[in-house]
């Protein structure tokens, strides 16, 4: 299995963020790649722009609640290379999984990290740590199965190169 480690500037946000937040309404009906530039701007207008690859978003409890709108694939679109939050929302965390967005659940994330600090994830050691203050965290570990389905590619690319589903159409 391939290595899951990332280390990126981090965003936070808070608790109870909900997938309408995540993916605005007027940015549902756009294709993947454009709802991307449409993540949070309804509570953070202009944000998406600032996101730079390799960016880590840090959330609160309760991340992800709300519909089963694709916005972990926005969230992956966009570029960020990971979630880490107090606690992440069952079907969103499955949503990240689906679309091969890494995501892990670490209590005491929200104050080890303020906006612009630098975190090192490692999904595989289920550990966060903040790179300045020297901090490492306990997180909640992501089952191997499911490690495996997002370094497939998600389920959906799973599916495709097993033939049990059909290509999804680029245009």
């Amino acid at each position: 299995m391939t290595p899951m480690r990332f280390e990126g500037r981090v965003w936070s946000v808070g608790d109870n963020i909900n997938t309408d937040l995540i993916l605005p309404i007027q940015a549902f009906y756009l294709a993947a790649e454009e709802q991307a530039r449409h993540v949070f701007s309804a509570n953070r207008p202009g944000w998406a722009a600032q996101v730079r690859a390799g960016d880590i978003l840090i959330g609160g409890r309760n991340f992800g609640m709300g519909s089963s709108r694709p916005a972990a694939r926005s969230l992956k679109n966009l570029g960020l290379a990971c979630l880490v939050a107090e606690s992440i929302n069952g079907l969103f965390f499955r949503n990240c999984v689906n679309f091969a967005f890494p995501a892990i659940a670490c209590a005491g994330v929200s104050a080890a990290f303020a906006e612009g600090d630098t975190a090192a994830v490692d999904l595989d050691a289920a550990t966060v740590g903040n790179v300045a203050r020297g901090t490492v965290l306990a997180a909640t570990p992501v089952p191997d199965k499911l490690r495996a389905l997002i370094c497939a590619g998600g389920v959906f690319a799973l599916l495709e190169r097993e033939g049990l589903i059909a290509a999804a159409s680029k245009a």
